[in-house]
């Protein structure tokens, strides 16, 4: 039965991965506001993505001639936009893992979500919401600016908790906060992501990894995780899963045990990563609709040494 109420809702969605061309009519700095109106094109893709030089400071100056984009090894057939975008406001969602695997690291998670909410989000401009999950998902604290309520939002959070029937529905969390949470902002207007706690071990979602991904990038919201907990199992599916998760939205994967000066650092890299980006749209040379998934290159000048993009993305039927 989730099936047709995945796909629906997916339709709703202001910006698809395969199809998005957005022209917001209303402001996106209220979160909660359910009121926005937007145009939709097909076969167009929303990229965006971010470039830093050798000593890790943004590239804000690209141009899109010193750009080589590959989609599925082909150019596309047409580049639509190219912008800069600096020093955008965040939205954030920070999701703490509080299933059985990782109830002995709840503390440290939760320690590093208060320096999170503490030290990157600026105010008024940034808004941020707290969701804890297990076998079901909580929100904590919901969309706000305010540091006090996201830091008792984050103490909320208590081991066990949404776990009545034991396992961990990581991608269901993930799709809830992507589809009921950045689906209701616009998603241009913004630097979105999600911080992930978590070991990347899923036995109870309805939804696959495939879906969560495609959710999120129609949301164009990144996910960067902590990885925290004990060591995997060779046997363990869940760090493919967070590498999957990061390097298919944009964002990217970091340890949970590091030092401080080493988590502040993390810190930085997401805030500049999502302040600072470019956005391309453009369409594919060849769309198919067949759900298969596109890999997107870009090739960049000599002057920029990383740069933060997502993989690809899964081409959906209209």
């Amino acid at each position: 039965m989730r099936r047709p109420w995945i796909l629906c809702g997916l339709l709703c969605l202001a910006l698809l991965a395969h199809a998005p061309r957005l022209a917001a009519q209303a402001s996106a700095s209220e979160p909660g506001a359910a009121s926005y109106n937007f145009k939709l094109a097909v076969d167009e893709v929303n990229l965006r993505f971010h470039a830093a030089d050798a000593h890790g400071a943004p590239v804000n100056d690209l141009r899109l001639d010193e750009l080589r984009l590959l989609d599925d090894g082909k150019p596309p057939r047409r580049i639509l936009a190219f912008q800069a975008l600096q020093d955008l406001p965040l939205r954030a969602g920070v999701l703490i893992d509080t299933s059985e695997s990782m109830q002995q690291t709840v503390a440290a998670n939760r320690a590093i979500a208060v320096r999170f909410t503490q030290r990157l989000l600026r105010q008024p401009a940034d808004q941020a919401f707290v969701m804890d999950f297990g076998y079901l998902s909580k929100l904590t604290q919901p969309w706000t600016g305010d540091p006090s309520a996201l830091l008792a939002g984050v103490r909320q959070v208590v081991p066990g908790r949404e776990n009545p029937l034991g396992g961990t529905a990581m991608f269901d969390a993930i799709f809830r906060a992507c589809f009921n949470e950045f689906g209701k902002i616009d998603p241009t207007a913004s630097g979105n992501f999600v911080v992930l706690f978590s070991d990347g071990d899923d036995n109870a979602s309805h939804t696959s990894l495939e879906e969560v991904v495609d959710v999120c990038q129609h949301a164009n919201t990144a996910i960067y995780v902590f990885r925290a907990g004990p060591s995997p199992s060779l046997f363990s599916s869940g760090p493919r899963h967070l590498a999957d998760l990061a390097a298919q939205t944009g964002g990217r994967v970091f340890p949970g045990d590091e030092s401080e000066a080493a988590i502040d650092s993390d810190l930085r890299s997401i805030d500049a990563d999502l302040r600072n980006q470019y956005r391309l749209l453009y369409n594919p040379a060849a769309v198919k609709h067949d759900g298969t998934f596109h890999r997107i290159q870009l090739t960049m000048p000599d002057r920029v040494a990383t740069l933060s993009i997502r993989s690809g993305y899964y081409d959906r039927p209209r």
